[in-house]
């Protein structure tokens, strides 16, 4: 995993995320899912288009079971956009660059 991306966890969530004053895209995955690796490249390039307006990370469903059981993720990947520690935005599936950019776009104007 890059510099870019952030790893989020059980034990860090309330204080990296919840706690975080720039809007936080959470991406939940593991190491089973092909989609996942897959979309790394481009969680990568999006981490560094917005570097500094939106923060950028990963939570493995595999070990951290209370953060994903708790805004119900049963399917990966799947993306969570959360400001001021609301969830505004939620995506299921590999996504693209392009993608990427049209989910984040709308919430950060």
């Amino acid at each position: 995993m890059s510099d870019e991306i952030e790893v989020f966890t059980d034990e860090n969530w309330e204080e990296e995320v919840m706690g975080s004053d720039k809007p936080v895209l959470v991406d939940f995955w593991a190491e089973w899912c092909a989609p996942c690796k897959a979309m790394l490249p481009d969680l990568e390039a999006t981490a560094r288009h917005y570097a500094g307006r939106v923060r950028v990370g990963k939570l493995n469903v595999e070990g951290n079971d209370s953060v994903p059981f708790r805004y119900g993720i049963t399917a990966m990947p799947t993306l969570i956009l959360l400001k001021g520690g609301k969830v505004v935005d939620q995506r299921v599936g590999k996504m693209s660059r392009e993608q990427l950019s049209k989910f984040l776009d709308p919430h950060l104007a």
